[in-house]
């Protein structure tokens, strides 16, 4: 952070937002429908973030650079409230959202169709489908309330009254103990049979929550409920069409996004954020707020800089948890996956590699910072689930799986984990290596390359589990998007409700900006400030409140 200079390259706007990942677009979005001037300023050469789509394992079979599937995009009030589809967003879906394959090759599949998911789980344990039966009928009566308190700015009032009032406080209090249980707990409460059980666990560990930690049934049965409910769509083109529509949405309001364009400073004067400098040195004023969809640490370490945070904050931030790296493959295929299990074969998303039992060992691996021999794939049918992804009859399948941080030193160590990966693949789809046609594998640097925003191959900008959500995220605090600075917001996925695409932190900090810009601002501002002194102690010398 700099002191404000004069410059001749000097730009004026009344917000600049650092970062066009999908949290700015939403956040440029909803200060343009304030009426306020936006500009967005991406090192990118395009706008998206981790919603972004190329071809890279061979030409003509398209793939995402980071999210792929969008449960929580589509039920999403942040993103359904934006109209995208009259922007050129369009969904598609696999013929079935889930299958969990296990190592004996049955597969527990997810359907949109609650009788289907029944008859999947009821072949591991009779009654298992009753039980499935009850939680989407709760589902269905929960998902409004709960999903606008879950996306809501903390403390979510609103949301929280409404889901007293709709459900009950005997019952609330039951759904906040099975959001806090063990999803391996979980699953033995409420099912007898693997398949159901292995499903919810699953899903956890898609979110990075062992299923033997605190509060992964939260991740767990969420994702497996939109899964019921709203499946695992993709958007028509790949992710990017997302980031795209919100860009178009965006200009038709007269904001603009800058791409090769990163921030390098955030500008500072009497304690508030002005403004901002681009690596060219250009200067942009913004006389309203400065929104950053970056990763906390970046935000306050490099534009902001240490020296001049409160001492309680550095100290907080040096505890701050990445989640778990991840090694990304995809690959490009002459034919569909030959899966043994038939339950995979219609899947837009697939999960291979690990039973309960499996996935428990998993999370031992990853928590005691050893590479799993035995690696657990989170899979994409890509054309599957949106035929436009590759050439008819092929497929492009997109997989990642998680490894500790710093783990594969070299290429050699990452070569040798694709090929255990392979090796999942070919014991559970034999043939699969045969109908390789190309491949392109992205280890932790090259997606920090490929996306500045995943440090050390981080997707959620912070470990999901619940020491670091709410008032924890990404720092002990007021669980809000204000920052020691005024005026200055943290709109990425490091800020509350964290990661996934959803829209939910870049929608906060918009309204916490036009709220500090509006009538009341300097009660607001007053307020805010005498909150993080109380939790984070005095600023450093630099900054002046």
């Amino acid at each position: 952070m700099t002191s404000v200079r004069p410059s001749g390259d000097t730009e004026r706007v009344d917000a600049v937002v650092v970062g066009a990942g999908h949290n700015g677009l939403v956040a440029a979005n909803v200060l343009a429908d304030a009426g306020w001037r936006v500009l967005v300023l991406e090192a990118a050469d395009t706008p998206g973030g981790s919603t972004r789509s190329a071809e890279l394992a061979a030409p003509g079979w398209s793939t995402d650079l980071g999210s792929a599937f969008h449960p929580l995009g589509a039920a999403s009030p942040v993103l359904r409230g934006l109209g995208l589809e009259e922007h050129g967003l369009r969904w598609s879906h696999a013929p079935q959202p889930l299958a969990h394959v296990l190592p004996d090759d049955r597969a527990a599949v997810i359907s949109r169709d609650v009788e289907e998911t029944a008859a999947s789980l009821d072949a591991f344990a009779a009654g298992d489908g009753d039980a499935w039966r009850r939680l989407a009928e709760q589902w269905q009566e929960l998902r409004d309330p709960l999903l606008g308190a879950l996306l809501a700015p903390f403390p979510p009032v609103r949301g929280a009254a409404r889901l007293l009032r709709d459900v009950g406080s005997p019952e609330l209090l039951r759904l906040v103990r099975r959001l806090l249980l063990p999803a391996l707990r979980f699953g033995v409460e409420e099912f007898r049979g693997e398949g159901a059980r292995v499903l919810v666990s699953g899903n956890a560990m898609h979110a990075d929550v062992p299923p033997t930690g605190s509060a992964s049934t939260a991740f767990g049965w969420l994702l497996s409920m939109l899964a019921q409910d709203v499946g695992f769509p993709v958007p028509v083109g790949g992710s990017q069409a997302l980031a795209d529509a919100l860009v178009a949405r965006l200009e038709a309001r007269g904001g603009r996004v800058d791409t090769a364009r990163p921030v390098v400073d955030v500008l500072v004067a009497r304690g508030a954020a002005v403004g901002v400098v681009d690596a060219a040195g250009g200067t942009v004023r913004a006389d309203r707020a400065v929104l950053a969809d970056v990763p906390a640490p970046v935000l306050y370490r490099d534009l902001v800089g240490s020296e001049h945070l409160p001492a309680r904050l550095r100290a907080d931030l040096d505890r701050f948890q990445w989640d778990h790296a991840v090694l990304k493959v995809d690959w490009a295929l002459s034919g569909p996956v030959p899966w043994t299990a038939a339950g995979a074969h219609g899947a837009g998303t697939v999960h291979v590699g690990a039973d309960t039992t499996g996935l428990v060992d998993l999370g031992g691996d990853l928590a005691a910072g050893r590479v799993p021999t035995a690696p657990y794939l989170i899979l994409g049918q890509l054309t599957t689930a949106d035929p436009t992804r590759s050439p008819a009859g092929t497929e492009s399948l997109w997989g990642y799986t998680r490894v500790p941080h710093d783990a594969l030193r070299g290429p050699a160590e990452v070569d040798a984990h694709v090929a255990r990966m392979e090796a999942v693949l070919e014991r559970h789809a034999p043939g699969f290596a045969d109908l390789v046609v190309g491949r392109a594998v992205s280890g932790p640097d090259e997606l920090q390359r490929q996306n500045p925003g995943l440090i050390r191959g981080a997707l959620m900008a912070g470990t999901a589990s619940p020491h670091q959500q709410l008032v924890f995220r990404p720092t002990p605090g007021l669980g809000r998007p204000d920052t020691v600075v005024d005026r200055l917001f943290l709109a990425g996925a490091s800020a509350h409700p964290g990661g996934a695409v959803h829209g939910g932190p870049g929608a906060a900090a918009a309204r916490a900006a036009h709220a500090r810009g509006g009538r009341l601002g300097l009660a607001y501002a007053a307020l805010i400030r005498a909150g993080h002194r109380a939790v984070h102690g005095r600023p450093g010398p630099g900054v002046v409140h």
